[in-house]
């Protein structure tokens, strides 16, 4: 989930950095996380976007909006920030935050009892990702763009995320390549992508058009270069396959 808002000069965005012990362990990247069993079970609470809709933009058969859910849930869990009515809410959401990072709450049950409704709509699918074939754990990962929603604040949850921070996509990047933080492949290709858009409008407008256009895979292949493994990226040159 790229959780963005509006500053001064341009769009700002919500990084996280993780524990070590946890994949991508010690890199910066955004909130977000796996499919549970749970996501499938709250279609109904997912506002006016069905599951057709939703497996349409994201090219799959059926079950879409369980990413949708997945989303929701997991930049709650992660960030604090929740995308659906919270006004009816009597319960203490930092506390159903902990509850669900600690398991002693059940996603499913906190949205049936609230009877929420799940701001589906508001994310924009705009990438996805696909682990190299070459490596034995892989993942397949799907970005969306979010809004940060009037009256929330973003706070990192403390366990599998040790910092976070507000900071615009080109001070990252430089962040990056002065090795003051490190990123990964995917996290540096997105963030080269948002910092082309000088406001919030511009980066929403962008991050909505990518669905309607159609999200290109992609699948990075490891290759050599300089007596080094690397990532190759489809369009690249000497990606496997690519023509010359």
């Amino acid at each position: 989930m790229v959780l963005v808002r509006e500053a001064e000069s341009e769009p700002q965005i919500f990084m996280v950095k993780r524990h070590q012990s946890t994949s991508f362990g010690l890199a910066y990247a955004f909130p977000g996380g796996v499919l549970d069993a749970e996501d499938a079970k709250v279609h109904d609470y997912c506002g006016d976007l069905s599951d057709s809709e939703a497996s349409t933009t994201l090219g799959v058969k059926d079950s879409g909006l369980d990413y949708y859910s997945a989303a929701i849930r997991e930049l709650f869990e992660e960030a604090g920030v929740l995308l659906a009515d919270v006004s009816d809410i009597d319960e203490d959401l930092n506390v159903i935050r902990d509850g669900l990072n600690d398991g002693s709450t059940n996603w499913l049950d906190f949205v049936v009892a609230n009877k929420l409704k799940l701001h589906c709509d508001e994310l924009h699918y705009f990438s996805h990702w696909v682990t190299p074939t070459a490596l034995a754990k892989r993942y397949t990962t799907r970005f969306f763009v979010a809004v940060l929603p009037a009256g929330q604040a973003a706070i990192h949850c403390g366990g599998e995320l040790t910092e976070s921070r507000w900071t615009t996509a080109r001070d990252m990047l430089a962040a990056g390549r002065n090795g003051d933080v490190v990123l990964h492949s995917p996290t540096i290709n997105t963030l080269q992508r948002l910092a082309q858009h000088d406001s919030l409008a511009r980066l929403t407008e962008w991050a909505q058009s990518c669905a309607q256009r159609g999200v290109t895979s992609m699948l990075p292949e490891l290759i050599e270069r300089d007596g080094r493994k690397q990532a190759s990226l489809p369009g690249d040159q000497d990606y496997p396959g690519a023509r010359s």
